[in-house]
């Protein structure tokens, strides 16, 4: 055998390996991921009925449904994306077309991947000391917990996932493209707004649905801002439902129909996610094909 034979399956046999410890490492994670999808939809389509989407929910032992947490979740992340959809859409721009390669802009995309990679928890409890505990003050105790303190804290969320996306789908966009609008005459205003944006649209509705897809399972920081309610409320200034908490309270009840109505939660927010996914995948399909 040569000696390039020898080498030759001397690779082979390390490629082999490696790509059977990896086959092996990713049917693994897949596996756990499959079971837990599979669980949830077991347990989920079995309490799955109209009533999860008209009556709110009850107290134990009686028959009821989700509605008032599925109204408190649409509302408080509504309002989520209308404040950190901007924020996040103008910094990120800012980023790309104005402070690519300056220091500022540096120190700004390091914050913004700390925030990116923080615990929700620590969000919610920065909302409950920053806004929460002096608006307690303030009113006498007459303004605690509620949805829009909620909504801050889903906010803080949403930020740095549209100011990451935003950034990186401008930077995307070729220089040639800039060059050429200035060499005619188009205000950067105008460029960056009109051009640019408009190139990299795709990419950023994706982020933002991405952003969607995040907050709309998050429990942690609704604990501390928006707390949860029992009955239907549409006040701002009060304490609100929503579905992640009501997983979490009735997934910790000692009460079988709870239960039930934790599992039919559960697999209306994964199919939810799942569809926002999708529909991200779809954008950029499209946009590509174009």
């Amino acid at each position: 055998m040569s000696p390039n034979e020898r080498l030759y399956r001397k690779r082979a046999l390390k490629n082999g390996v490696a790509m059977f410890l990896s086959c092996a490492a990713t049917a693994f994670g897949l596996l756990w991921l499959a079971w837990i999808l599979l669980t949830t939809i077991i347990n989920g389509f079995q309490a799955l009925n109209l009533r999860l989407f008209s009556q709110m929910t009850p107290p134990p032992g009686t028959e009821g449904g989700l509605a008032n947490a599925f109204y408190g979740s649409a509302l408080m992340s509504a309002i989520a994306l209308l404040i950190g959809t901007p924020i996040g859409l103008m910094a990120g721009i800012w980023l790309a077309e104005f402070a690519r390669h300056s220091r500022l802009g540096t120190t700004v995309r390091f914050i913004n991947d700390i925030l990116l990679s923080a615990p929700s928890i620590v969000l919610g409890l920065f909302v409950y000391t920053a806004v929460i505990l002096p608006l307690n003050l303030l009113t006498n105790h007459q303004v605690g917990f509620s949805a829009i303190a909620g909504a801050l804290a889903l906010a803080l969320l949403v930020i740095p996932v549209v100011v990451r996306t935003t950034d990186e789908m401008l930077q995307l966009q070729p220089s040639t493209m800039r060059e050429a609008a200035l060499a005619l005459g188009v205000p950067q205003w105008k460029l960056t707004l009109q051009i640019v944006l408009r190139a990299a649209k795709a990419g950023v509705v994706t982020g933002i649905l991405l952003a969607l897809a995040r907050i709309t399972g998050e429990t942690a920081p609704l604990l501390f801002t928006a707390f949860g309610n029992q009955f239907w409320s549409s006040n701002l200034l009060k304490p609100i439902a929503s579905v992640p908490v009501v997983i979490f309270q009735y997934a910790m009840s000692p009460f079988e129909d709870w239960h039930a109505l934790a599992w039919a939660g559960a697999l209306v927010l994964t199919l939810f996610v799942l569809l926002l996914s999708l529909a991200s995948r779809l954008i950029l399909l499209r946009n590509r094909s174009h």
